[in-house]
């Protein structure tokens, strides 16, 4: 049961000192560069931490080291051009189905390897009423949008009332606008996740509710967290993953098989295995997209359909997102028959049907 005392937060280098001794990288940091995303840390995810071990995954995700202050010349504050497809103030048209509008830059846990350091930890806060009314009415003339990702930041830092607030004016004109809930928190602090929160998105019924979260590491789904997710599935809300490929944290087949299979059995759908993005400051957490490939590969053979995410990447300069994998085709034989190559590596061939079939001809009356 968590108690008060998991509701605080850790965000300077004393404070987390008191929990374990900091390595000489840790120390290293620099809290007072302008660049550097903040520190915050539950408490409660701390407790998860093995204070005696300095390559503990969970502590890498969330203590910063120097490593982030090191100069990359490939990285930027914005791989993914976000500024650029901003349509409106924080609200972000790349893809032609769907937006992303920033509700807030604050997190309960601000992970090390953030892709969006340029707006997330900036003290700006909440969407206005201003912002949010804006957003809703260029969603309201455009109809080819039909889903909206609520994300940051982490939008379940708003309060019950704020968060209904906003929902509403984006279904006061699109009813039928799904609302992606992309958050964090049942991994970071799943006591944010009460009756009361659900029972407010239960109200809304003329369009549903996905939840994105995000579990990297097998032991981020504690029981508390299972118990938050099983809030949102319980109320229809259907819960879908997206992990991150980190070094040093889940860069392993075994971790990997044993994620999905959890997020499986728990009622969460792996969605994407994302490789990392060309943030600056996130150098040291990037797989080599080679070893994700054979990762992706062993992930195939050893995991249902249920349970196998899309291993994908945002390709930089605003290229947008792609599916990374092997490609099991082959081509074509010399009888004209498709070859492909199995999980297995096993070569099997498939005919094309016969020309008969493809005109429509092949089938009696």
């Amino acid at each position: 049961m968590q108690t008060r005392d998991d509701m605080a937060v850790v965000t300077t280098k004393e404070a987390l000192q008191k929990y374990f001794s900091l390595t000489e990288d840790e120390i290293a940091f620099d809290e007072h560069l302008g660049c550097s995303l903040p520190m915050k840390i539950p408490t409660y995810f701390l407790s998860l931490i093995n204070p005696e071990d300095p390559d503990d995954p969970l502590r890498r995700q969330v203590v910063p080291t120097r490593e982030e202050q090191i100069f990359e010349p490939k990285g930027t504050t914005d791989p993914l051009e976000e500024v650029r497809y901003s349509v409106q103030d924080r609200l972000i048209h790349r893809y032609k189905s769907r937006v992303a509008f920033l509700t807030t830059d604050i997190c309960p846990l601000y992970c090390r390897h953030c892709f969006r350091r340029r707006f997330t930890g900036t003290f700006q806060g909440p969407a206005s009423e201003t912002q949010i009314s804006e957003a809703a009415t260029y969603v309201a003339n455009h109809k080819e949008v039909t889903e909206i990702l609520f994300t940051g930041g982490d939008v379940l830092t708003l309060s019950d009332s704020r968060l209904q607030s906003m929902i509403e004016a984006f279904r006061c004109k699109r009813p039928d606008l799904v609302i992606r809930l992309c958050t964090r928190m049942p991994a970071s602090y799943p006591a944010r996740i009460t009756d009361s929160l659900i029972t407010m998105l239960k109200q809304f019924t003329s369009a549903p509710f996905y939840l994105m979260c995000q579990f990297n590491h097998p032991r981020e789904l504690t029981h508390q967290a299972i118990e938050a997710i099983d809030r949102f599935v319980d109320a229809g809300i259907p819960a879908m993953n997206q992990t991150v490929l980190l070094r040093g944290v889940n860069d392993d087949v075994e971790v990997l098989v044993e994620l999905c299979n959890r997020l499986v059995s728990n009622r969460i759908k792996p969605y994407y295995l994302f490789q990392g993005d060309l943030v600056e400051g996130t150098a040291h957490f990037r797989v080599p997209i080679e070893k994700g490939l054979r990762i992706e590969e062993q992930l195939r053979q050893r995991l249902s359909g249920l349970a196998m995410p899309v291993y994908a990447i945002d390709l930089p300069e605003g290229g947008g997102k792609v599916p990374l994998g092997r490609n099991y085709l082959l081509g074509k034989n010399e009888q004209g028959e498709w070859m492909f190559r199995n999980a297995e590596g096993v070569i099997r061939t498939y005919p094309d049907p016969i020309r008969e079939e493809l005109s429509g001809q092949g089938h009696p009356e």
